[in-house]
């Protein structure tokens, strides 16, 4: 079952109080402001933040306790009217440690910035590797020194990155601040590749936490940093007039759009085995702004231009409700056909010869299968709209409502094909097939593994075996275990989808590239 409205809020709120209300006054007692705090006092007051990634690690490394948000903050608002990437660690979760979603998390917020040329900023205050699980979090090319490589690669691409020294930063962790363009740090931070305990261990020199790496002795005789200042909020201050220094977001001109739909608009589409796309488009788009393309053809995906605010988009959803092809039998809803993926794949084309972004919407069951769909050529078909989304080169925002199965999830653009965003309602479900399905295949399986060992099961143990595949599926189709392991970077309620887009295009419209849309050999 999707998690209801009440318990989401519930849960949100739990994972945004960190650490717990005890963390959080350790945290104040040292003079030190929380990292939603310091997210809070460092934005504009007025603006939008979009965060991503809330849901990290949620319900995982239960072994050494709760880690919200993989304790790091990240996410997209505006600093002094410039729209920035802000990364901040959490202290109050295990001191800030990086555990393997921490990276994870914490190189999705850079990947996002490079792709959009966000200036980033750091607030910084961690303990470095979590050691218990340093094999996962420290060798491999999308662990922890991966984000100190992009530090140097995003400062080469002449994007500005901030780092602000704000409580731990200790041993290999300590490059991501130097290797930013300005740093600041504040006093009673220490920034050193091993602490005073370490040192004594290693090298058997006493030494003091500020004389080893206080903020008066790297501002003064170390150089490592550009300012030293004495609190938070004397730090956040001094970071807003450096970001005010940058050049100015370029300025919208304001369109009449709809007013926000109330979240009852959204009851037909939620839990629905079958609508109208066209009506949900009606909800999200600019009013009267939607141009159908091949209306009559390929029905089972809805594709056409429009506006969210002004912006132009291209748009391909999913169609739940059952249509009638041409000369043809009736069509199942949620099911990608030959005709469809052709057209889909030559509308994605166009966007790119127009350099229009596209936004999908997804409730996907797959492609259609069987002998007539083999021999009308469903895998050729499948193969043009994959290899056009893959070459894609202008931004893609993906919004998941409901199922997302199988390569049905690939062709209409799922986290392995660079979405700049992708969003997911709580009813979203990612599998590689629907549950039902699953459960009968992963039952099959097992019970063949049980006659071949010998024994084989009685109606009661397949009813208790049936049970324990279907909740174990069930799990793992939850949105909020995709959100877990950055499968999609924010759960967001349906009332909230045209919000979302309105933050989201005004990231990935910054700029345009000038690359060329290329495919490659393409089947026919």
């Amino acid at each position: 079952m999707a998690p209801s409205p009440d318990e989401l809020i519930q849960q949100e709120a739990v994972i945004r109080l960190g650490g717990g209300t005890k963390a959080v006054t350790r945290q104040h007692e040292k003079g030190r402001w929380t990292a939603r705090e310091r997210v809070a006092k460092l934005l504009d007051p007025d603006g939008h933040f979009l965060e991503l990634c809330l849901w990290a690690a949620w319900g995982m490394y239960s072994e050494w306790g709760t880690v919200p948000s993989a304790g790091v903050v990240t996410g997209v608002g505006s600093v002094a009217g410039r729209r920035v990437m802000v990364v901040a660690n959490d202290a109050t979760v295990k001191a800030g440690a990086f555990f393997p979603m921490t990276c994870k998390k914490v190189l999705r917020a850079q990947r996002i910035a490079l792709e959009n040329r966000l200036p980033l900023v750091y607030l910084v205050d961690s303990a470095g590797v979590f050691l218990p699980l340093q094999d996962e979090v420290f060798p491999d090319e999308d662990d922890f020194g991966r984000i100190f490589r992009n530090n140097a690669v995003i400062s080469a691409a002449g994007l500005p990155q901030f780092a602000a020294i704000m409580g731990n930063c200790v041993a290999g962790g300590g490059y991501l601040p130097v290797l930013c363009d300005k740093l600041l740090m504040t006093e009673g931070s220490g920034l050193y590749l091993a602490g005073p305990a370490l040192v004594k261990a290693a090298i058997g020199q006493t030494v003091d936490h500020e004389s080893l790496g206080g903020a008066h002795m790297h501002a003064a005789v170390s150089g490592t940093i550009d300012f030293r200042e004495p609190n938070d909020e004397a730090c956040l201050a001094r970071l807003r007039r450096l970001i005010e220094v940058l050049p100015s977001d370029p300025v919208r001109v304001a369109t009449d759009s709809p007013a926000l739909p109330s979240p009852s608009a959204f009851d037909p589409f939620i839990g629905s085995s079958e609508y109208d796309a066209r009506d949900l488009l009606a909800l999200v788009l600019d009013a009267g702004s939607f141009d159908e393309y091949k209306a009559e053809y390929g029905q089972t995906l809805v594709c056409g231009y429009g506006r969210v605010g002004g912006v132009p988009v291209g748009v391909v959803a999913s169609q739940k409700k059952r249509v009638k092809a041409a000369d043809g039998p009736l069509q199942f809803g949620g099911v990608i056909y030959v005709d469809s993926a052709e057209k889909a794949a030559r509308f994605i084309m166009d966007c790119n010869q127009s350099r229009v972004p596209i936004l999908f919407f997804q409730n996907v069951n797959g492609f259609m299968v069987g002998r007539d769909s083999e021999q009308a050529g469903i895998i050729k078909a499948g193969a043009k709209l994959v290899n056009a989304i893959s070459n894609s080169v202008v931004p893609k925002i993906t919004v998941i409502t409901g199922g997302s199965f199988g390569a049905g999830n690939y062709a209409l653009c799922g986290k392995a094909f660079d979405p700049r965003f992708i969003f997911a309602w709580p009813t979203a479900r990612y599998a590689v097939m629907g549950g039902s399905q699953a459960a009968e295949t992963l039952l099959d399986i097992q019970v063949q593994s049980l006659e071949r060992a010998g024994r084989k099961p009685d109606a009661a143990d397949l009813a208790a075996l049936r049970d324990k595949v279907k909740a174990s599926y069930e799990e793992q189709t939850d949105v909020r275990y995709a959100a877990a392991r950055l499968w999609v970077d924010a759960i967001i309620r349906p009332e909230e989808t045209r919000v979302t887009l309105l933050a989201a295009l005004a990231v990935v419209t910054r700029y345009d590239d000038g690359r060329a849309f290329k495919t490659g050999v393409f089947q026919v």
